[in-house]
């Protein structure tokens, strides 16, 4: 029987703009080796605009997933993570206590400044109680 993952961060972050301006984001490669530099990830569910599932291998080794669910006018980010630390070979290692809270700490701050940053980028600066951009309403009263 396999060892429940060691790592479990779950974060959740709103976004005023709709899935499908977040989904793709996630939909090209190259924003996962920026966001996670250090993980290879491989999709085995792409759900369009509900967001991608990854198994993970690299310094972690364990699934991830990025779940887009619309929420008024904009979307709900979840983020998910559930991984072992992985050795040189890329198998899961058991990490001494305090560096396991470190990678914890490193992993969950991590997932919140990707969302905080597609917060800035993606929102663009829109008020709030603003439509977003392109939802037929140009923003004035």
């Amino acid at each position: 029987m396999n060892a429940p993952p060691s790592l479990d961060i779950v974060d959740e972050t709103f976004l005023a703009v709709p899935p499908a301006t977040v989904a793709a984001v996630f939909a090209e490669p190259a924003s996962w080796r920026r966001y996670w530099p250090d993980l290879v990830l491989e999709v085995y569910t792409d759900r369009g605009d509900k967001g991608l599932r990854w198994t993970v291998r690299g310094a972690l080794v364990g699934t991830m997933e990025v779940w887009l669910e619309p929420v008024l006018d904009g979307t709900l980010l979840h983020y998910f993570l559930r991984a072992t630390p992985a050795d040189a070979a890329g198998a899961p290692r058991a990490p001494a206590p305090r560096e396991l809270r470190r990678e914890f700490d490193r992993r969950a701050r991590a997932a919140k400044a990707i969302a905080l940053e597609l917060k800035e980028i993606l929102e663009d600066g829109r008020e709030p109680g603003v439509p977003p951009r392109g939802e037929g309403s140009d923003g004035e009263s």
